[in-house]
């Protein structure tokens, strides 16, 4: 397929790229700025505040579209940004992703919770879960639509895991905001590649999908392991909400601190996901690394 990727050069995008275009698929990345990449690198100009620029850019060449920009924080620009994408895909049966996350559940409780879970949104998501809906919507008008909702993501040396890991270098400990007992859904950045992929190629229209291999993994480890990552050995210090918030900003530092334990198992029994990269920790240990 040729696949337009918005968020193409991120963290997570540049995983996904990768994967596609080992699997065959012709590439496209929407970029602000054609200058950032290489000149050879065939590209397409746009902006998540310019929903023309979208538009002309899903052009009828285009099989998918991809959504793994970073959201502008403001609802109606991202909300007019999506109708700009989903507009040329309505009626076509062509397929669109779009990115979300864990933190649209807010905090869980004990039991893993499913896509089947109502929502419950921490600040920095906000409105997310609306953006979710309009997703969703557009299958009822022939688009294979699909939501996935990635965990907190690890691997290659980046993602928060990676933020700890300088912060352990910097503070000559790990450091974890919350309790103690704080969990975090996880996956590594090339099994969530290996997802999206999944999602592009067997994805039912409608699909709402966790991108989550490991249901919980204790915050308070991943800072220690971090504290390794860093030179250290492994000492873990709690960092009070408020320190946390003055350091990152308070909507961060709340979804550091919530506990969640977040069930994968959808993407696995419908699409034959089979997550089997290095767990975090043993990789952020230097245990064993891709």
């Amino acid at each position: 397929m040729k696949v337009l990727v918005l968020g193409a050069t991120g963290y997570i995008g540049s995983a996904v790229v990768s994967r596609l275009t080992q699997e065959g698929h012709d590439v496209v990345p929407l970029v602000k700025n054609a200058a950032a990449l290489h000149p050879d690198v065939p590209v397409r100009v746009g902006d998540l505040t310019d929903p023309a620029s979208l538009r002309a850019a899903v052009t009828d060449d285009v099989d998918a579209v991809v959504h793994l920009a970073a959201p502008t924080g403001e609802e109606a620009v991202d909300a007019a940004a999506l109708e700009a994408l989903l507009a040329p895909l309505r009626g076509t049966g062509r397929a669109f992703v779009y990115t979300s996350g864990v933190w649209v559940l807010g905090a869980t409780g004990d039991a893993p919770l499913t896509e089947d879970a109502d929502t419950d949104p921490i600040a920095i998501v906000g409105y997310r879960p609306r953006i979710e809906q309009q997703v969703l919507a557009a299958a009822r008008d022939d688009v294979r639509a699909a939501v996935i909702r990635p965990g907190i993501v690890y691997g290659r040396d980046g993602g928060i895991p990676a933020l700890m890991t300088g912060w352990a270098r910097e503070h000559g400990a790990g450091r974890y905001v919350g309790a103690v007992t704080t969990r975090w859904p996880m996956v590594h950045v090339d099994d969530l590649a290996e997802l999206y992929a999944l999602a592009l190629a067997k994805g039912h229209a409608g699909a709402l999908l966790h991108g989550v291999a490991w249901e919980s993994v204790p915050a308070a480890a991943v800072a220690a392991a971090a504290d390794v990552a860093a030179g250290g050995t492994g000492r873990a210090e709690p960092w009070s909400l408020a320190e946390a918030a003055e350091a990152v900003g308070a909507p961060f530092a709340e979804a550091l601190a919530v506990d969640q334990v977040v069930s994968g198992r959808r993407a696995v029994e419908q699409l034959g996901w089979r997550p089997s990269r290095p767990y975090v920790l043993t990789e952020l240990a230097g245990g064993s690394r891709d």
